[in-house]
């Protein structure tokens, strides 16, 4: 490996512990809200990420979940009511998620 990809590799490791200080910056709060039908859903605000990274943080809820869900106005809106799971997978995230 030469010195130009020790320096390549030191500069990744400090992009990613940044973005890593920037995901536990943001204060996220969860709520449920009850919609058509009296369905609840779980509202979950206070994002500061990009559209895909959004995306892609609401995938991994709705896979861990196995629910449905969207995003919305950059909040992640969740089919039931998942306030007791939803805040641990946040903070396993890297997330501070206040109850």
């Amino acid at each position: 490996m030469s010195n130009e990809d020790d320096e390549l590799e030191d500069l990744l490791d400090e992009l990613d512990s940044q973005g890593d200080l920037e995901t536990a910056e943001q204060r996220l709060s969860i709520r449920m809200e009850r919609r058509r039908y009296d369905k609840p859903v779980t509202i979950v605000e206070g994002f500061d990420l990009s559209q895909s990274e959004l995306k892609s943080t609401a995938s991994a809820l709705k896979q861990a979940l196995g629910t449905g869900g969207t995003v919305d106005d950059n909040r992640i809106e969740l089919q039931g009511d998942h306030r007791d799971r939803v805040p641990d997978l946040l903070r396993d995230r890297g997330f501070d998620v206040q109850t």
